[in-house]
């Protein structure tokens, strides 16, 4: 592998970083809300919770928080294979 090849990896390597920046802060601005058996979770798109309401039964806190990551992780999804333009595979 000569230089040039070395030069146009890193090269790469910093679009696709810059790529998963532009990702990550429009992650934060995304907020999903999820309503799980009277419990409400406000949770931002990377993964943040921003609020917990109603019930106070811990059982049903955990199912909702859970519910929220997994709505999260496909708005993450999405969002990854939009910017990469389904360039990731397994996405």
């Amino acid at each position: 592998m000569g230089i040039m090849d070395s030069m146009k990896q890193l090269g790469d390597l910093k679009k696709m970083r810059d790529q998963a920046m532009e990702v990550q802060k429009k992650l934060a601005l995304i907020k999903i809300t999820v309503e799980h058996k009277g419990v409400t979770i406000v949770m931002t798109g990377d993964q943040k919770v921003v609020s917990i309401s109603g019930e106070n039964d811990l059982d049903k806190v955990t199912e909702a928080v859970n519910e929220a990551l997994k709505q999260s992780q496909k708005v993450a999804a999405e969002e990854m294979r939009s910017l990469m333009g389904g360039q990731i595979p397994g996405m």
